[in-house]
C-alpha cells in the first residue's frame, strides 16, 4: 500500500501572545528612527555616511541569579560606551566615531557608519544595581547584573492538575 499525503489547506504556525508593550516599544523606535514617516524622503534611497543610524542588537536573558544584557557593537570603543542601571531600566548609549577621514581617495562605496546611539530596556526583575559588572570584548558587551534576593525568591512552582 501508497503512503497516503496528508493534504492541509492551511499550515499552522505556533501562537504568539500579542504583547502591547512590545508593539509601542516598536512604534517608538521607529519613529525615532524616521520622525517624519508620512512624508516621503529622498534621503531614504541613499545613504549618507554622516547620517547612518546606529542600532545595536542587544540579547537579554536570565542566567541563575543574574540578568545578563549582550550588545553588538562592531568597531566601537569602550571609551565610547556608556552604561545607566535605575532599579528596573538599563540604558545604553554610545557613539562611534571614523577611524581616518581620507579625502584623497575615489570612494565608489562607504559602508562603514557612525553616528550615535541610545536604547533604553525595562529590566525582567529587580537587580542589585551596584553589583553590574560589565565586560567588552570582541565588539560585544556583556553585562551581567546580580538579582535581588526578594527577585529570587518570588520563583513559584506552579503544580500542574
Amino acid at each position: 500500500m501508497a503512503k497516503e499525503k496528508s493534504k492541509d489547506i492551511m499550515k499552522k504556525e505556533p501562537s504568539r501572545f500579542w504583547v502591547p508593550f512590545d508593539e509601542t516599544e516598536k512604534w517608538f523606535e521607529d519613529v525615532f528612527k524616521r520622525p517624519f514617516p508620512f512624508v516621503p524622503s529622498l534621503l531614504s534611497r541613499w545613504k549618507i555616511p554622516d547620517m547612518e543610524e546606529i542600532v545595536p542588537s542587544v540579547d537579554m536573558f536570565e542566567e541563575k541569579n543574574e540578568v545578563v544584557i549582550k550588545a553588538e557593537l562592531p568597531g566601537m570603543k569602550k571609551e565610547d560606551i556608556d552604561i545607566s542601571l535605575t532599579d528596573n531600566t538599563i540604558t545604553l548609549s554610545g557613539e562611534k566615531k571614523k577611524e581616518e577621514k581620507v579625502e584623497k581617495k575615489n570612494y565608489y562605496r562607504v559602508e562603514r557608519s557612525e553616528g550615535s546611539f541610545r536604547r533604553s530596556f525595562r529590566l525582567p526583575a529587580e537587580v542589585q544595581t551596584d553589583k553590574a559588572e560589565a565586560n567588552f570584548r570582541d565588539g560585544v558587551l556583556e553585562i551581567r547584573v546580580p538579582k535581588t534576593e526578594e527577585a529570587i525568591k518570588q520563583k513559584v512552582k506552579v503544580s500542574i492538575n
